[in-house]
Formats: C-alpha cells, sequence, structure tokens
C-alpha cells in the first residue's frame, strides 16, 4: 500500500547525509515537495519520483541504523536510469515497525550486507 504524501524535512536532510557518504554533492539532486510511502510508512521507505520514476539503475550507498527496539535497520538510497535518487528503502530485521526515524549521526555505512 502506498500513500503520496509531502516530504519531511528529516528524510531531506538523511537523504542529503547519504549522498555525502557516497561522495554525491547532495546540492546536484532534486528533492520532490511528494514522495509515495511504500507500506503505508510502516518501515519508512520512500520513492522520489511520482508516476514515470524510470528503471532501477543500483543503489548509490547502504548505512545501518540500529532502532530503540535494538534492531538492525539497512538503509538504501536508490538511483534511476536518469541519475535521479528513485527510492529510499528501509529494512529492518524482523520487519517490524520504524520505532525512531535515524538522524545522520545514527547512522553508518553498512559493511556487512543485509
Amino acid at each position: 500500500m502506498s500513500q503520496i504524501r509531502k516530504i519531511r524535512e528529516e528524510e531531506i536532510t538523511l537523504a542529503k547525509h547519504l549522498l555525502t557518504l557516497a561522495e554525491k554533492d547532495p546540492e546536484a539532486y532534486i528533492f520532490p515537495v511528494e514522495v509515495d510511502d511504500y507500506e503505508g510508512g510502516v518501515m519508512g521507505s520512500i520513492n522520489f519520483t511520482l508516476g514515470d520514476s524510470g528503471d532501477y539503475a543500483g543503489d548509490i550507498v547502504q548505512v545501518e541504523y540500529t532502532d530503540e527496539d535494538g534492531v538492525r535497520v539497512v538503509i538504501t538510497l536508490t538511483q534511476n536510469s536518469r541519475g535521479e535518487i528513485l527510492d529510499m528503502d528501509f529494512w529492518k530485521e524482523n520487519f517490524s515497525k520504524l520505532l525512531k526515524y535515524p538522524t545522520p549521526d545514527k547512522v553508518s555505512i553498512n559493511t556487512r550486507g543485509i
């Protein structure tokens, strides 16, 4: 189930931080006014390109975060074939609801894989 809504400042802040970790210039990317919530917003995954999003063209960066309940969350920023940010995908290991949205100081480059 998806839901179109306004992008939140914390999502822009995190996405820009992830771009910086990937050694990309966040100012070179356009952030939409609206995003599409995946799973009804349960885990935090969003799509940045509404409508014709283009083809998935790979991951930009993958980080990990430990949620308040101690469960690891893998966050992947992806791009489409046009070089735009496609998704910011959250995967919580036990598939439960994200309890606290991560701040840039709480994420680190994922070296363990999914």
